[in-house]
């Protein structure tokens, strides 16, 4: 098996390529002139957004792991972009030189209406409002009508293996003004990987699944875990289940965390 992975740079493809070379699977990654790939994958120059630079990528393998997002940025165009036109470019190729592959695409928790009155599921209808979110919806749509043995995998707040992201809590909280009570659905870097795995195996198919840990966690917790606390607030909490996702399905197909709370990630050394 050959998997073609995008975003192979980012804080969740890298540790993925790592985790994919170490087992002996044989992975590529697209990457734009100058980023490199860890040692033992496959570097391909391309671009999501220059349709025609994606055909050597396409050639041979049997699935493409779908990383690459941007949502960094205040700069809503770019995001658009590179989210929907680059993932329309990849199916396109996809279409065009591996029909048979299975497209395995990540897209957000966040996708969820934030006045829900459920942790999110995968068959709700969704409205999203910022532009990461509603790129990622659009996204998503274009796969699951191309044709294709797809696969989407909703992640939770990714952290982990030293990734910094839940370093970035404090600071987001500042920004969006948001309620030191207010949980997330988290993932660990690890249960990442353990998804996408069980994805390759087929058994995610034509599903749209959740992908997050057994413990949604405050915001106040997180930030004193990174040792940042943040202020304390015993206001009434709006919009209570934004970020929080239902990981029924998941747990359905057979996958159990590896890393089921933020708390064993801190007990094992591995935030």
């Amino acid at each position: 098996m050959t998997i073609l992975v995008t975003g192979g740079t980012g804080l969740v493809g890298s540790r993925l390529l790592r985790r994919f070379v170490d087992a002996g699977v044989d992975c590529r990654a697209l990457v734009r002139p100058g980023k490199e790939v860890p040692a033992g994958a496959t570097r391909v120059e391309g671009d999501l957004l220059d349709a025609d630079s994606l055909q050597q990528a396409m050639e041979g393998i049997s699935a493409i792991v779908h990383l690459a997002a941007v949502f960094r940025t205040q700069n809503e165009e770019d995001i658009w972009r590179a989210n929907l036109d680059g993932t329309k470019n990849l199916i396109a190729a996809a279409k065009a030189y591996a029909p048979q592959i299975r497209f395995i695409m990540a897209s957000t928790g966040l996708v969820y209406d934030a006045d829900a009155s459920h942790p999110g599921l995968e068959e709700d209808v969704t409205s999203p409002r910022l532009a990461y979110p509603a790129s990622k919806i659009a996204a998503e749509n274009e796969l699951r009508k191309s044709g294709l043995n797809w696969s989407i995998l909703r992640l939770g707040f990714v952290y982990g293996d030293g990734d910094g992201h839940l370093a970035s809590v404090p600071p987001l909280v500042g920004r969006f003004k948001w309620h030191p009570a207010k949980t997330f659905s988290l993932v660990h870097q690890r249960d990442v990987a353990g998804a996408v795995e069980l994805a390759l195996t087929g058994a995610m198919d034509g599903q749209i699944v959740n992908i997050c840990d057994d413990a949604p966690t405050s915001l106040y917790e997180m930030a004193s875990l990174v040792g940042s606390p943040i202020e304390p607030s015993a206001e009434p909490l709006t919009d209570p289940w934004m970020g929080r996702m239902d990981g029924s399905r998941l747990r359905s197909l057979g996958f159990q965390p590896s890393v089921p709370t933020v708390y064993r990630a801190a007990q094992q050394g591995i935030l």
